[in-house]
């Protein structure tokens, strides 16, 4: 083998992290034999839920999301990154068990979360109907420990007054065959100094039990703690070498915000770490790509302490050495063949139903009906993809006749119901069909008339919403090629740290997602109307 060869093969064999560019936090990562899976949060998003599937854990495919019904979770109303935080994908006697959190505010002190467990003998389903867990708190998981008995773990929530609203991880045994939590909560760890502990997960190894969580919050001082005992119950005692993930006081590190963090072991017997991160497009700055899912590579010598080189997050780190499996390219161009929405589309607070997802009414075409404003929270209309590169776009081509300025249809760059760009076919006072641009920067909205555009008759039109690094731009087709909407708009404000918003110490709005670009209808009035996308074609540039 050529030293050119081998450098490639060795290059193959890397985990190049994130290996889920984009909005896909909190991850749980799981292996069934000689499949490794990853579930990530999605908060307002349908399907809740996503998961990606690999082989080798340096290639990953999307296979959709799991909660893809109402009869699973209704997240009608649901507010900006409320919903489905931190899922917990496990496999115990030929099942999958999902444990997810349905998170209702996070104001005041109050989180109101509830938790849910489904099961399936696969992970395409069919899920079970949801069993209701408590609501005590939120990020949680379950642990099948080895005489058969299974626990639920969380972190511990307290509204009241005065107290840590972070008051430790709590522990209940869950009865399999009941399908109930039984016996009482016990307090089985309450943190260090570093304070905010949750996202927990318990291992069994070595003849310990190992307690992995998160501390110090999802932002910069996020960090994975690891903890460990003889006994289930504990006590439990911290890593005296400190956390075994941060990017804390390493602003010169690419992946920030590391930490959220779930272990697995491969079959050779190597173990890794799959955890959230953010990229920052500048130190410390917005993260317009959301928080991320990044692999890091575990050295756990025996009757030692797991660690990882230097503790901090690398952007590149060797392969557990399976045989390599990579999956086919997706397609740029979705031609919108399929019967159903391929697994990168993701809707907004309702999931895609026949009702206002259409695709078999006009053969490859997408038809969307129209929905709520941007602010409406029970039945908006948005289709749409996560942003997975600063240097990215979406083409489509739709064909809309709008009666009047109640309906508009077009291209998104879109973060949640405050902070978007929107480019939309719509219909003027004066009856003509034009093209307008509307931005809305934490919920104060700016029209530019001075940039509005004939769009005469009631043909197709090509729309493009693009992101160059912090400049979203718009572009549009009328037949006679490409031309640039002549603005350049702030893609900085689609980020979680501009999303939120803390008032006399307390958090009035949060962000927990990432950018995406979308298809988006609005029928203001109820009206009937709808669009139809010929195609969407996203790259990476």
């Amino acid at each position: 083998m050529s030293t050119e060869t081998a450098d490639v093969a060795t290059a193959a064999r890397s985990i190049r992290n994130p290996v889920l560019p984009g909005f896909h936090p909190d991850p749980s990562i799981l292996r069934v034999d000689d499949d490794y899976y990853l579930a990530t949060s999605t908060f307002e998003w349908y399907p809740g839920v996503r998961v990606h599937h690999s082989r080798d854990l340096v290639h990953w495919r999307p296979l959709g999301g799991i909660i893809a019904e109402r009869r699973l979770l209704d997240l009608r109303g649901c507010g900006d990154s409320n919903g489905v935080w931190a899922p917990d994908l496990t496999w115990h006697d030929g099942q999958f068990f999902l444990v997810y959190s349905d998170v209702a505010s996070f104001a005041s002190g109050y989180w109101d979360p509830q938790n849910f467990l489904i099961t399936a003998p696969d992970i395409a389903g069919p899920w079970s109907d949801p069993v209701r867990l408590h609501g005590r708190g939120f990020d949680a998981s379950l642990f099948h420990d080895d005489d058969g008995s299974t626990w639920m773990l969380s972190m511990r929530a307290d509204w009241r007054p005065g107290r840590d609203r972070f008051a430790g991880i709590e522990i209940q045994r869950y009865d399999r065959a009941e399908r109930r939590l039984v016996g009482r909560p016990q307090l089985l760890f309450t943190g260090t100094s570093v304070g905010l502990t949750e996202g927990p997960h318990i291992y069994r190894h070595d003849g310990w039990y190992w307690l992995v969580t998160a501390e110090g919050g999802t932002s910069w001082e996020h960090q994975v703690t690891v903890a460990r005992s003889r006994e289930l119950l504990g006590p439990y005692e911290v890593d005296p070498a400190g956390p075994l993930l941060t990017s804390v006081g390493r602003p010169d590190l690419s992946l920030q915000k590391a930490g959220h963090g779930s272990l697995v072991h491969t079959q050779h017997g190597d173990w890794y770490l799959a955890h959230l991160v953010g990229r920052p497009y500048t130190p410390l700055g917005n993260c317009v790509l959301g928080r991320e899912t990044a692999i890091q590579r575990v050295d756990w010598p025996s009757g030692g302490w797991p660690s990882i080189p230097g503790g901090v997050p690398a952007d590149e780190v060797a392969g557990p050495g399976l045989p390599l499996h990579p999956w086919p390219d997706e397609p740029a161009t979705d031609h919108f063949d399929a019967g159903e929405l391929g697994p990168s589309w993701s809707t907004l607070r309702r999931p895609a139903t026949d009702d206002w997802v259409d695709l078999r009414s006009r053969p490859s075409h997408l038809r969307v009906h129209g929905g709520q404003s941007p602010v409406g929270k029970q039945a908006p209309s948005l289709v749409a993809r996560r942003v997975g590169a600063t240097h990215c776009s979406l083409e489509t081509v739709v064909e809309f006749d709008p009666v009047d300025h109640y309906q508009l249809a077009g291209v998104t760059a879109y973060y949640n119901t405050l902070n978007w760009h929107h480019l939309y076919l719509t219909r003027a006072d004066d009856g003509r069909r034009v093209l307008e641009l509307l931005s809305s920067d934490s919920g104060r909205r700016t029209a530019y008339p001075e940039l509005t555009v004939d769009a005469p008759g009631t043909g197709p039109v090509g729309l493009r919403a693009e992101f160059d690094g912090p400049v979203v731009r718009f572009w549009y087709d009328l037949g006679a090629g490409w031309r640039r909407v002549p603005v350049e708009l702030d893609a900085t404000i689609l980020s979680d740290e501009h999303a939120a918003l803390i008032i006399d110490g307390e958090p009035a709005a949060w962000g927990f997602t990432g950018a995406l670009l979308g298809l988006w209808v609005q029928d203001l009035g109820g009206d009937g109307a709808h669009a139809d996308f010929d195609l969407a074609t996203y790259r990476e540039h």
